[in-house]
Formats: structure tokens, C-alpha cells, sequence
């Protein structure tokens, strides 16, 4: 079995991939500053990792975390788009420098590779659907540009420090443990929590805005496989179902699914948002030997489950619509 690094390994993504490393037996090592992330989420795993509190901003302790390591994934990252557009700079020195320390890190302690987590966000506008690993790239937020910048210096490091890299476009993930910022939480847990406390969830924009959300497990498992795939050094994949799902059709599924009939309440656009994006999946099915076997439907019903039964998470009220 390998010994494993997975920095942001507290956060949402993070800990479903930390479950999937223990579950086949390896050795996992969690860097995490607890910005954002909840020791919670380790809680099935505690006593069969190592937790390590510490900020991929501090070379020396990222230094420390990279001793002994085969594998590094890379999760840690400031994500929302919304507040990228407030803080280039901050998004550039978490994403961009942050990574960089982890890249010279991880290359020094010799590990055979390290899986660099990037965003759908990094194609932006003007490509034809579904969106391929080859097509130009055009960030509208600094976000994305952050994301695209980490991509370009793990390309470097594959070609000339010695050190595989792989990095991955994930797609609007979601499911259990997901994360609520206030104005800023992504749509799916927002949708949920409105409709389990009998709100209308607010939709930026028109509502015919698209994505192609993708399943927790499914993510995990495309993350673990591209840390050991044969034969893909250097390369981008695109983690995602090949679906494309509007936001309104979004909030249609999960009243379906909720038994509920609750309309959203429409706000203006928000700046940074992509109109389209969902994926073509070809390469990573091909490439890693990934399946992204729960589809859109059944995620969504097992991420309502997961909330509906764990309202602390959300501080839900006692009154949650069943």
C-alpha cells in the first residue's frame, strides 16, 4: 500500500477522498488549515490518518507534510468564484503560490506524483459543447485564472522537475458534507437547505444557466485512480458526467425528489458566472479507467438523505420538510 498526502483533506472533496484511500488500505496523511474545512468530516476515518493543521502558504510546513510521501493531491484551494472577483491577489497566493510551494515540495521528497485538483471555470466563454481538455481556455474570474495558472505550473514541473503531475477539471460537485458560506454556497446544498426549511431558493439570473454536476463518489474515485493511471503524466482530464442540467431544472428534480412544489426566487446575475459549461468525459473514462457510476438523479436523492438526516451540519430547523 502507498503513503499518501492530501492537503485540504478536511474540506468536502477532500474528506470523501481521504475515505476512499483508507478504504483500500493506504496510508493517508491530511494537510489542512481549517479555514474551511471540519475535522467533522474525518470523524469515520480520525484514528487511521494523520492530521496535520497547517497552511499550504508556509513552505516549511508544507515541506514537513511532503517527508515520506508517494502520492500528493492537491485539494486545498480557495473555490468561490464570487469572492475571487473581490480578492485576485489572495486567490493567486492560495491557489497559484500555494501550489508551487507544494510542486517544489513534493519534488524534493521525491514523490512519484502528485494529482492537481483545477475547475470546469478555466474554459470560460465561446467553446462549443460539451467541452474537451483541448479546447482554449479563456478565465473570466480570477478564480479560474488561479486554477489555470496551477495547471500550466504542474505541466512545468512533469516536463522538466522529475515530478508526474495529473490534473483535474472537476464539474459542479456535489453530495453529502458539502459546505454552506452564506451568499456564496454553491447551488446544490442551497437549494436543499431553502427547500428543506420551506424557503424559495434564489436563482441568479434566468435560470437556464448550466452545468454538468457531478457526484461525490464518483469525484473521489476519478481522484484516486488518477494518482496511480499508467501512461498520463502531464495530462488534464475533465471529471464529469457529460450531462447538462439548468439550474431551474435542477430545482425541478429536487422538489421531485423532495415531494415538494416550492418555486426559486430570481436575483440578478452574479459577475464571473459561466452561462454553460458540461463536459465531454471520453478522456477520463479512457484514460483512468473511470465509470462515474451515480448518475445525476440518484446523487441528488442520496445528498438530500444526507441532509435531511444531519441538520447540525446546516443548522436546519426543527421543522424540516420531509
Amino acid at each position: 500500500m502507498a503513503r499518501y498526502l492530501v492537503t485540504g483533506g478536511a474540506g468536502f472533496i477532500g474528506s470523501h477522498v481521504v475515505d476512499r484511500l483508507v478504504a483500500e488500505g493506504h496510508t493517508v496523511r491530511v494537510l489542512d488549515d481549517l479555514s474551511t474545512g471540519r475535522l467533522e468530516n474525518l470523524q469515520p476515518v480520525r484514528e487511521q490518518i494523520e492530521f496535520v493543521q497547517g497552511d499550504i502558504r508556509d513552505r516549511a510546513a508544507v515541506a514537513r507534510a511532503c517527508q515520506g510521501i508517494d502520492f500528493v493531491i492537491h485539494e486545498a484551494a480557495w473555490r468561490s468564484v464570487p469572492k475571487s472577483m473581490h480578492d485576485p491577489s489572495g486567490y493567486a497566493e492560495v491557489n497559484v503560490v500555494g501550489t508551487v510551494n507544494l510542486l517544489e515540495a513534493a519534488a524534493r521528497a521525491k514523490a512519484k506524483r502528485l494529482v492537481c485538483i483545477s475547475s470546469s471555470s478555466v474554459y470560460g466563454e465561446g467553446n462549443p459543447m460539451p467541452l474537451r481538455e483541448d479546447q482554449p481556455t479563456r478565465p473570466i474570474s480570477p478564480y479560474a485564472a488561479s486554477k489555470l495558472a496551477a495547471e500550466l505550473m504542474c505541466g512545468l514541473f512533469s516536463r522538466g522537475y522529475g515530478l508526474e503531475t495529473v490534473c483535474l477539471r472537476y464539474f459542479n460537485v456535489f453530495g453529502p458534507r458539502q459546505s454552506l458560506e452564506n451568499e456564496y454556497a454553491v447551488v446544490v446544498p442551497k437549494f436543499i437547505t431553502c427547500l428543506l426549511r420551506g424557503e424559495s431558493p434564489p436563482i441568479y439570473g434566468d435560470g437556464q444557466q448550466s452545468r454538468d454536476f457531478t457526484f461525490i463518489d464518483n469525484v473521489a474515485e476519478a481522484t484516486v485512480l488518477a494518482s496511480t493511471a499508467p501512461d498520463v503524466s502531464g495530462r488534464v482530464f475533465n471529471v464529469a458526467l457529460g450531462e447538462e442540467h439548468s439550474v431551474l431544472a435542477l430545482l425541478q428534480e429536487l422538489n421531485a425528489v423532495m415531494g415538494l412544489s416550492i418555486p426559486p426566487v430570481f436575483q440578478p446575475a452574479r459577475q464571473g458566472d459561466m452561462r454553460r459549461t458540461f463536459a465531454d468525459p471520453s478522456n477520463v473514462t479512457q484514460g483512468l479507467g473511470w465509470t462515474g457510476r451515480v448518475g445525476f438523479s440518484e446523487g441528488l436523492r442520496r445528498t438530500v438523505e444526507w441532509f435531511r438526516a444531519n441538520t447540525a451540519h446546516w443548522g436546519g430547523a426543527a421543522s424540516v420538510k420531509r
